[in-house]
């Protein structure tokens, strides 16, 4: 796998990971990243079945990256200032995940729940697997 093909996998039922993807497209003009629902079968084939409900993937050289790791990742592959952000790597993971995983646990009461899985636009259909 390419940088050109970095893997996002998200849980397509949450708002919260919708409008994050939403919120990457728009920052990515150069379609770095690629995009799936953890719902699907490409990232089943992905995880090899283990796909993780409460956190966002990032699937990039051949590594997996979860939870606030993967979220900084993906905003160092954005357009300036986004980056910037990925200076938080120096904070500790276990705290870092400890924010995430807050927000992670609230994600459907705070955000809502959608009953299916979002169908990216058809201008957008080719940065999606399925």
């Amino acid at each position: 796998m390419t940088q050109a093909n970095r893997i996002v996998l998200f849980d397509g039922v949450c708002n919260l990971c919708n409008g994050a993807v939403q919120f990457i497209l728009r920052r990515d003009p150069r379609g770095r990243f690629r995009f799936a629902a953890l719902q699907s079968e490409a990232a089943r084939q992905l995880l090899k079945g283990d796909a993780p409900p409460e956190t966002m993937v990032l699937i990039e050289s051949g590594k997996t990256y979860t939870k606030s790791g993967a979220a900084l990742r993906i905003a160092r592959g954005l357009r300036f200032p986004w980056p910037v952000w990925y200076g938080l790597l120096i904070v500790p993971r276990p705290l870092r995940d400890l924010v995430y995983d807050w927000v992670a646990h609230n994600r459907y009461k705070w955000f809502g729940k959608r009953d299916t899985c979002v169908v990216p636009t058809p201008q957008m259909r080719g940065r999606f697997l399925d």
